[in-house]
């Protein structure tokens, strides 16, 4: 896939059709560049054989008249979290390498392969999917493709899945956000990335991180594309209703989520707010408090440790070694908390959901960046451990409000030309995907002609 081609889905498969390029071709292309300088740490593994055969196919049944699916023959990433049948899965570690083999492809892959996706690998991520940075010292760290000047991450935990997206290698990227591992990747590789309600698409056969948190979504260069990826995962196309932005009420939180943005962040944050307002937006401060609660109602430890630790307690008293360090030590975190503490982590999650539920009734969405600064450099995160937590807890603050309210978000791009990209981020409570995709489409359409 050439760097000029169109790369959203609809507009690739216009221009397929009027180039008379094929998806066998096509798909090629991306599998040779795979091989490339910038494609460096972005795939763990390679499904050469398969995704051509995939391609020709689609190639085939077009070629017959055969009304193909929007993603029949086009290169797609899955995240190495995803059971592939007759393989380990590794999810980013070394530690699993002495797992057994998976028996059956995740449901996420079987869905993908039946709607003709030609998967052309898996992708690089944080280890176990624990850090919204990006950096894997096993596999290496995928390179942002944003600057080709300063080596940045590309955020996490769905590392590779981003870069594949964002270099052209992949239309889509499978992958999974427990705390914002979709949204933080989009936001600072200037991508689209869709949390949908948790229970949307089945869990199974993803290498879990937390339970209560999980979920199985995608990313893509487009609001239109992340729907058409979210059908298929989902078994079901969203309703949605298309909606003019004239008179959306979007809640503006105070309290957490706008705080400490960096000058890039607060500059394209600002315009696309005045650009939305004299769009007809109504914009509206909304003091949110209940945000300021989670730190303390996600403690001790946090859902994400405790259910981790319960996941790998026996693997890390065996080969704690083979961990990426800053990963135990956060995995490490849950091992103290007793049932007791964990019950009532649930039980208050649960009080606090239905509070946040009644203050944002009469709103179409929330709205707020995605992270609060752009991508940092790799080299000054692997130089210290301070600056990579301090760095990880403030990409993952203002997403995980929303896995942990069990909502569903967006974020979309919203920098301008030659500016590090900036994820603008659009969120609602559980089960309302359908309003929040009409929404975000009618932002991205504003945004987009104001560009």
């Amino acid at each position: 896939m050439s760097q000029t081609a169109p790369l959203t889905i609809p507009h690739l498969n216009a221009w397929l059709a009027r180039s008379g390029t094929t998806r066998e071709a096509l798909v090629s292309q991306a599998l040779e560049r795979t091989a490339s300088a910038p494609a460096q740490h972005v795939f763990t593994k390679l499904y050469a054989d398969a995704a051509l055969a995939a391609a020709r196919h689609a190639d085939a049944a077009q070629a017959v008249g055969v009304q193909l699916s929007p993603l029949a023959g086009l290169p797609v990433s899955i995240k190495d979290l995803y059971d592939v049948a007759g393989e380990t899965t590794l999810a980013g570690s070394v530690a699993c390498r002495v797992d057994a083999a998976a028996l059956a492809d995740a449901p996420a892959v079987t869905r993908l392969r039946a709607a003709g996706a030609a998967i052309i690998g898996k992708t690089n991520m944080t280890e176990f999917a624990f850090s919204g940075v990006g950096i894997n010292p096993h596999y290496g760290t995928p390179r942002n493709p944003a600057d080709a000047h300063v080596a940045r991450i590309p955020g996490g935990s769905s590392s590779g899945a981003a870069v594949s997206v964002a270099l052209g290698l992949a239309v889509a990227g499978l992958g999974s956000d427990t705390g914002g591992s979709i949204r933080i990747p989009a936001a600072l590789c200037g991508l689209v990335g869709f949390k949908s309600t948790q229970g949307r698409v089945p869990r199974s056969g993803a290498f879990e991180l937390s339970r209560t948190l999980d979920t199985v979504c995608a990313m893509t260069r487009s609001v239109e594309d992340c729907l058409t990826v979210d059908a298929v995962l989902s078994g079901a196309p969203l309703p949605v209703r298309r909606r003019p932005l004239r008179g959306l009420r979007l809640a503006l939180p105070q309290t957490v989520l706008l705080d400490a943005l960096d000058a890039t962040v607060s500059a394209a944050f600002s315009r696309s707010l005045s650009t939305l307002s004299a769009a007809g937006a109504q914009l509206i401060e909304l003091p949110l408090t209940e945000l300021a609660e989670i730190g303390k109602l996600n403690a001790p430890g946090g859902f994400s440790a405790v259910e981790a630790f319960a996941v790998h307690h026996q693997r890390l008293a065996r080969n704690k070694a083979a961990y990426d360090h800053r990963v135990a030590a956060r995995i490490g975190l849950g091992e103290t908390v007793t049932a007791q503490q964990y019950i009532a982590m649930q039980d208050n999650r649960r009080d606090w959901i239905a509070r946040v539920e009644q203050r944002l009734e009469g709103f179409d969405a929330v709205i707020c960046p995605t992270v609060p600064m752009v991508a940092p450099a790799i080299d000054a995160l692997l130089a210290s451990d301070d600056a990579f937590f301090q760095a990880n807890g403030l990409l993952l603050r203002n997403t995980f409000a929303f896995n942990f309210l069990d909502g569903c978000s967006i974020s979309l791009p919203c920098h301008a030309a030659g500016e590090l990209p900036v994820g603008l981020m659009l969120s609602s409570t559980g089960g309302d995907d359908a309003r929040l995709a009409a929404v975000a489409l009618a932002v991205e359409h504003t945004l987009g002609a104001s560009a």
